[in-house]
């Protein structure tokens, strides 16, 4: 079994053209995708066409859930400059009752499991924990999870052989027991910020599109971390005609602006 994953696209077009594009090259027997798909100021309505499409195995993230509570509000009172009120503004009502649809999480064989964030919530980070200490020596607010975290997050994934996570934006693949669990990274925006449960910053530190390949051998796993040079410069206005001066500073760079501008991919 050899899968392409993707996850937390944002409504990112031209990242997750050049993604698929060079997923095409990997002879891949699947391509499964991991939520957060359309919120964000870019083209949710064009990314969703393009997901449907394809029909890739494909799961719900906590954006999904937030645009589609956003959509139920009269139009007037959607906030179009969030990410969840410019998505839910401006998809269909089919890609809405797509959205609808997708499962929180799916067993794609019996040992393989796909979560946006850990078996118990969309919203926890898994393989990283944020810090209440944001700015002090340099900190971002962030750290790699410990070994007894990332086990005590398995939860009902301990038979598992394979877990294929999303949300937090930054590739990683960790063994904890006889479960590897991979996140991709983000396809569509590098960086961002969170004020939950303390400030602080996600960056990648480079623009590329980010995704991963995994790979059964034998009785183990083989896992590839993919970026993806892609035409992020287009994206850059256009986030800033939208409102969204911080998606703009981190499609061109990977980072958040130097001084921290609140932000919700």
């Amino acid at each position: 079994m050899k899968l392409a994953v993707i996850s937390d696209i944002h409504g990112n077009l031209a990242a997750l053209q050049a993604v698929l594009e060079d997923i095409d090259r990997q002879s891949v027997d699947q391509v499964v995708n991991l939520g957060d798909i359309l919120s964000g100021p870019l083209q949710p309505r064009e990314t969703a066409d393009l997901l449907m499409a394809r029909g890739f195995v494909t799961i719900a993230g906590n954006h999904e859930r937030q645009l589609l509570r956003v959509r139920n509000r009269p139009l007037e009172q959607i906030r179009t400059d969030t990410s969840d009120g410019y998505a839910a503004a401006n998809v269909s009502d089919a890609q809405a009752d797509w959205l609808r649809a997708l499962p929180p999480s799916h067993w794609l064989a019996k040992d393989v499991l796909l979560v946006h964030g850990t078996p118990a919530s969309d919203l926890e980070y898994w393989l990283e924990t944020v810090t209440p200490d944001f700015g002090a020596n340099g900190s971002r607010g962030i750290r790699a999870a410990s070994p007894e975290e990332v086990a005590q997050r398995l939860g009902n994934a301990r038979s598992a052989s394979l877990v294929l996570c999303g949300h937090t934006h930054l590739p990683r693949a960790v063994q904890s027991g006889q479960t590897l669990i991979v996140n991709p990274g983000s396809v569509g925006i590098q960086a961002y910020d969170d004020g939950e449960p303390n400030y602080h910053c996600v960056e990648n530190g480079a623009p590329h599109a980010r995704y991963a390949i995994v790979e059964r051998r034998a009785s183990s796993w083989t896992t590839r971390l993919c970026a993806v040079a892609y035409d992020w410069q287009p994206q850059v206005p256009l986030a800033q005609e939208r409102g969204r001066p911080d998606w703009a500073y981190a499609l061109a760079t990977g980072r958040m602006p130097p001084v921290p501008a609140k932000m919700s991919p």
